[in-house]
């Protein structure tokens, strides 16, 4: 089973992998499936190595299926969020997909040690997993009331059943929007009316720039706003490893 529920048979140990979720393709590298990896999409640019010398089968919200076909993949990694559940479908007509389904850091771990065990990578999944469990225990610090916006014009914002809001609750951040699902549309007054001491504004999806944090300011000078690294905040996998640094670096 994946975790949409969906059963997945596999005839062997995977040779032939697409993974078509760039957080997911960076942690196949990690795994040490530089050999079996042959299709990723345009978004997955990491590791830098494989963005240049792989097929890239599309974005992920539109995916190339003809070009996935050609490739005889004997396994494909999705997402249920990312990818779209029609080219999930197509997909499955000729080749297994295998789906994750994140929206916490269980999950997520979860995900790692499932991916492992699929791809004969149980060992590495394992020491993954225990760093990342290790790095988590070690964050400290006081905890403020916090916003993640994700998108402008609207503003959007990262819900409470999302990965996002758990891993700003690891780092110390309570989610002002934790009673929201998926990621609600937010105005400038809701945002104000919240009781919000630090508004992060995320590197992606959208893009926000310093000029859009000096906007904010000046419409909520008392709030504490910051440019917030996109990928240690939704990138599940093993970018992980490498978020307890990240807040050791950052001042908020």
């Amino acid at each position: 089973m994946d975790q949409t529920g969906r059963e997945v048979r596999l005839p062997g140990i995977p040779k032939r992998i697409v993974s078509v979720v760039p957080s997911q393709t960076e942690l196949l590298y990690h795994l040490g499936l530089e050999d079996k990896v042959l299709g990723i999409t345009k978004f997955c640019i990491h590791p830098a190595e494989w963005f240049r010398t792989k097929t890239r089968v599309g974005g992920t919200k539109k995916l190339d299926i003809g070009k996935i076909r050609s490739l005889e993949p004997d396994l494909v990694i999705a997402n249920k969020e990312e990818n779209t559940k029609e080219d999930v479908e197509a997909i499955s007509a000729f080749c297994p997909v295998w789906t994750s389904d994140i929206h916490s850091i269980p999950d997520a771990l979860v995900m790692i040690r499932e991916i492992g065990a699929l791809t004969s990578r149980v060992a590495e999944a394992s020491a993954l997993k225990n760093q990342i469990e290790t790095g988590f225990k070690e964050i400290t610090g006081a905890r403020r009331r916090a916003g993640y916006l994700i998108w402008k014009n609207p503003f959007m914002a990262a819900g409470g059943d999302t990965f996002i809001s758990d891993m700003m609750k690891a780092a110390g951040l309570d989610n002002v929007f934790s009673k929201t699902d998926r990621y609600p549309e937010v105005t400038i007054e809701l945002i104000r009316s919240s009781g919000i001491e630090i508004l992060l504004l995320s590197s992606e999806p959208y893009p926000f720039k310093m000029r859009d944090l000096e906007e904010l300011k000046k419409i909520m000078p008392d709030t504490k706003i910051v440019l917030a690294d996109g990928e240690m905040f939704s990138w599940y996998g093993s970018r992980m490893r490498e978020f307890p640094g990240y807040l050791r670096r950052v001042n908020w």
